[in-house]
Order: structure tokens, then C-alpha cells, then sequence
């Protein structure tokens, strides 16, 4: 990132407030481009883009310990400083790879050791990221993307086709894309048959693998969105566009005739009205179930078998080391044994996220259960339940939480509402939402509330692709 984007950041923390005196924030989400065209524009577009979360002016202390990483200074790096003391959100991607570096490129900010188990190609899985982060409209992770296909060797045709038509790609990878964007927008409907799909190409720990990268998508898909990042004005430092790393770009590059007005495939549009080149952004999910059949699925999911490889207690005590709890190992921590570098080290992000974290248990297990219930992830579900009753709760507080909460504060009603919407489709959460959160609960609050429903949707997305039963 050069000095000129990071003082560009920096200022647009620091104006936060007056924006928001002089503007009323957004009380519906931005639209989905439907589109290439359109999709560049708003990747362009939100270069410009109003952080969500204020930020006090810049210490002193701040301005000295960041000399030497101007990064730091920018919103982003000042909010996890701030906000996250300890909280690490590589936590989100030790699944998704590194990229070859380039000659050009400035050093990296974090460096992630290899795993040997972490076998698929890194361009391969940077194509399900697009898709992800396409699926959710997230233009911030959408843009950076964008770069590192086009630096790997893709073109921008080929970038089109991967909006549109599949059918340009092998076999292998068009039944990795569906898996990735069911997982993504409708992990709910995700079914044996899709798993099947994959193993035709792909060996079981490889599709955990694509599981365990795509959820963490997921995951900074929320974080970018629901802080509100502004674009990045060089792509991310991945380059790609015919300049060196770092230097700014614009995404508003000529777009194929055949596919100016190709409409989407992987955007969760249905098809819109002849010249459309956007639609609204809505929530699809289907609605909550009823008590009785709820019990019926919780009930499934505590005796059925997982669909990909768990690891037995020895070997994941083994690779899980002081990390592991005293007692029996749980389904999720088993199923992450099976990689010991990359599964050990998302293990501890999901440990320490909950150690580090100022919000309550008891709002932490609230937020699983909301989360859990829009997802249907009910290995997720089932734990949220065992521990909201050990903190207390009774079954028809429990059940309130799918309805109009009573007894909760205003101040946690807000999070929670931010929370499910944030999980269930990033950019489904509005401007308006974001300060309302804001104005009751507190910065603080809310960018942990960010954090911790980021690592949710991760945790969602992996656990109910393997089709983990819920423990004992």
C-alpha cells in the first residue's frame, strides 16, 4: 500500500463522524451488479467507501510505534490494535494458500508456515474465493481477487467465465465452483449428492480442505464487510494489471463484447428485467422452523455419521497438544487434527477469538445460536444449546432468541440483530444497522461482534460440510 492510499484511510477514519452528521447512513444494502461492467464499477466505486466503525484521533504513541509500518496506521490495521488486542485474523485463511511472491512485491505483512496435508493449488482455491466473495457481493475481498487471478496468469475473459460460464473449465473444478457458492449462500441445502459431485475429482481431505478455505472466505468476507473497508486503490499489493505491486489501478478495464451484458451466474440474482445491470441485495433464507420439527433435525444430526474423515482422540490430542480440552476432544477440534499445521493453527484462532473476546459468554453463545439457526448448521446449533443451558438459560429463553428476545437489552438485541445479518449474507447488513450497533453497544463491542461472527460462519460452513453429529 503506498502513502498515499494509507493517508486516503487514515483520514477517512479520522472524518467518520462528520460523515455521518452530514450524511444519513444507507438504510438499505447496496445493490448486487449484475453484470462485468457494472461489477467493475463498483469495485471502482468503493475505493471511496465510509468506514463503519469511528475511530479516535491518532496518539502520539500510535504515530511513533507506526514508522515503521504505515499500514498500521490505516483504518484496518488500527481498528484489530484498538479493538482486538488479541485476536489474530489469519485465523481466517490458513486454508486458502500464499502466493509465489513477486519480485516487486514490498514484504509480506503475515507469513503462514506451509502444511504438508494442504494439498490443492493455490490459483484453484484464489477461484473459489472469487466465487465467494461474488456470492456475497463483497467487493473489498472481490477486488483483491480480481488482482491475484489476473497475476497468476487468468485473463479477463477467463475471469467473465468464471461469472457466467462454467462450462470453459474442467470438469474437476465446475463441481468445486457449485460446491463452493451452495456452500456459501445456501449451506442449508447442502447434501450428500454435492460431496459426491466432488469426490469424483477430489479425495475426502481434499474436499474438507476446499471446506475449511471456503468458509474462511466466509469468514473475511464478513469482516471486510460488516467494518465497512474501502477498497484497496492497488488491488492488495498482488498486482496484475500490467503495473508494479502497490501501484494504484483502476478496475474500470474493457470488458469483452460477448460479456458486457452477460448476466451472472454465481451473484444470488434471480434474472432481472431486460437492461438491468443491477438488482436489489436480498436476504434468501428460508424461514426458521417450527419447535417441533427443529427437535426433529437436532435430533438427525445427533445420530447421523459425518460425511469426511474425523480424526480418532489419540491422534488429535496429538496434534492439537495444550490446546486440546482435559475431557473427550470435540467433533470440530477432530475433524481440524486431520491437518497439523493448518488445522492446529485454525484450532487455536477459534480458542483464542473466545479467550480474547470483551463480549459475554452468554452473548457469545446467543450470537452461535442466531447464526447457527439462519446457517442450519446443526452441529453448531447443538453446541450453542448445551451452552446456553450451562449458563443458565432456560429452553423458553432459548426459544425467544428466534423471536422477539424478550428480556434481552436493547444493547445485545442490536448486536444480535447485526450478528445474524452480518452471518447470513454480508452485504445484506446495512449502513444504518452498522451505527445503530455502534450508537448502543459501542465500537469495541461491535468490532469483536464482527470478529466473532466472522469466525462463526467459518466454523458453520466446515462442520456441516462433514456432516458432523453432534456430540454427546
Amino acid at each position: 500500500m503506498n502513502t498515499k492510499h494509507w493517508l486516503a484511510l487514515s483520514l477517512a477514519a479520522l472524518i467518520w463522524t462528520d460523515a455521518r452528521a452530514d450524511q444519513k447512513p444507507a438504510a438499505a444494502p447496496r445493490p448486487t451488479p449484475v453484470t462485468r461492467p457494472e461489477m467493475k464499477k463498483l469495485l471502482e466505486d468503493m475505493k471511496q467507501r465510509t468506514p463503519r466503525i469511528p475511530l479516535p484521533p491518532l496518539t502520539d504513541e500510535e504515530k511513533k510505534a507506526a514508522e515503521p509500518d504505515q499500514l498500521s496506521r490505516g483504518y484496518e490495521g488500527r481498528l484489530r490494535s484498538l479493538y482486538l488486542p488479541g485476536s489474530d485474523l489469519r485465523g481466517y485463511l490458513y486454508f486458502a494458500g500464499s502466493p509465489a511472491r513477486r519480485p516487486d512485491s514490498p514484504p509480506p505483512r503475515f507469513t503462514i508456515e506451509p502444511d504438508p496435508t494442504v494439498t490443492l493449488d493455490y490459483a484453484f482455491k484464489t477461484k473459489l474465493f472469487w466465487i465467494a466473495s461474488r456470492a456475497n457481493n463483497c467487493q473489498y475481498c472481490l477486488g483483491h481477487q480480481e488482482s491475484k487471478l489476473l497475476a497468476v496468469g487468468m485473463s479477463d475473459d477467463d475471469l467473465a467465465s468464471l461469472d457466467t460460464d462454467w462450462s470453459v473449465f474442467p470438469e474437476a473444478e465446475q463441481a468445486a465452483f457449485a460446491f463452493a457458492r451452495r456452500l456459501t449462500l445456501e449451506p442449508q441445502n447442502l447434501t450428500d449428492a454435492d460431496i459426491d459431485r466432488c469426490r469424483k475429482h477430489y479425495t475426502d481431505l481434499q474436499i474438507l480442505e476446499m471446506a475449511l478455505s471456503v468458509g474462511g472466505n466466509n469468514a473475511i468476507n464478513r469482516w471486510k464487510e460488516g467494518t465497512g473497508v474501502p477498497q484497496s486503490a492497488g488491488g492488495g499489493n498482488f498486482g496484475g494489471r500490467g503495473g508494479a505491486a502497490g501501484e494504484e489501478h483502476s478496475y474500470l478495464t474493457p470488458t469483452s463484447d460477448k460479456f458486457v451484458l452477460t448476466v451472472s451466474k454465481v451473484a444470488p440474482v434471480k434474472t432481472p428485467a431486460a437492461g438491468k445491470v443491477e438488482v436489489p441485495t436480498v436476504l434468501d433464507r428460508p424461514a426458521l422452523e417450527s419447535p417441533s420439527k427443529l427437535e426433529q433435525a437436532l435430533a438427525a444430526a445427533a445420530n447421523r455419521k459425518p460425511r469426511l474423515p474425523v480424526t480418532d482422540e489419540t491422534t488429535a490430542r496429538a496434534v492439537l497438544k495444550e490446546i486440546a480440552p482435559s475431557g473427550p476432544i470435540p467433533g470440530w477440534m477432530r475433524l481440524l487434527a486431520n491437518y497439523p499445521g493448518a488445522g492446529l493453527r485454525t484450532a487455536t484462532g477459534f480458542v483464542a477469538t473466545a479467550k480474547s473476546s470483551d463480549l459475554s459468554p452468554l452473548l457469545r453463545a446467543q450470537i452461535d445460536w442466531v447464526i447457527a439457526r439462519q446457517d442450519r448448521a446443526w452441529y453448531a446449533l447443538g453446541e450453542a444449546r448445551k451452552a446456553l443451558r450451562a449458563l443458565g438459560q432456560t429452553d423458553a429463553q432459548i426459544a425467544a432468541l428466534d423471536g422477539d428476545q424478550q428480556g434481552i437489552s436493547e444493547k445485545d438485541r442490536a448486536l444480535l440483530t447485526f450478528a445474524r445479518n452480518l452471518a447470513a449474507s454480508p452485504a445484506v447488513l446495512t449502513d444504518a444497522q452498522a451505527a445503530e450497533a455502534v450508537r448502543l453497544a459501542g465500537p469495541r463491542d461491535v468490532t469483536q461482534t464482527v470478529h466473532y461472527t466472522a469466525m462463526r460462519a467459518l466454523f458453520d460452513r466446515f462442520t456441516e460440510a462433514a456432516g458432523l453429529p453432534i456430540d454427546p
